[in-house]
């Protein structure tokens, strides 16, 4: 049985990390050991925040169509009410972008939501 050589294999793996590593400060990107501790952290980071962006932007949609909806007079959550009742079925990025770049058609929906709405549930009831 043939001798195994195992350095072709080492090399490649210490460069492949070093190669992950370039850009990085210092040691970090030259030493291997403390080049693989980086690159392995970057590697939790890069995919705990890929999911942690999805929240980010639903936050970030969320505060926008709060904010034009208001400025129509109306809040986030009757608006979003509104718009299920009306059987209007638009995702909250494109209503997002509808608020930041078409505000007219934005105030379209909210009205379209309004009239949808029954009357406030929450006002006092007035007793005659």
């Amino acid at each position: 049985m043939a001798r195994v050589k195992r350095a072709v294999n080492a090399h490649k793996k210490r460069r492949v990390i070093l190669e992950r590593a370039a850009g990085y400060r210092g040691q970090r990107s030259r030493l291997y050991r403390k080049a693989k501790e980086q690159v392995t952290h970057s590697l939790v980071y890069s995919y705990r925040d890929r999911r942690a962006r999805k929240g980010d932007f639903r936050r970030l949609w969320i505060q926008r169509i709060n904010a034009a909806s208001r400025a129509n007079g109306m809040t986030y959550n009757r608006f979003i009410q509104g718009l299920g009742l009306a059987g209007i079925e638009v995702d909250r990025r494109m209503l997002a972008e509808l608020a930041v770049h078409e505000p007219a058609t934005f105030a379209a929906l909210v009205a379209s939501a309004k009239a949808a709405l029954p009357a406030d549930t929450s006002a006092p009831k007035v007793s005659a």
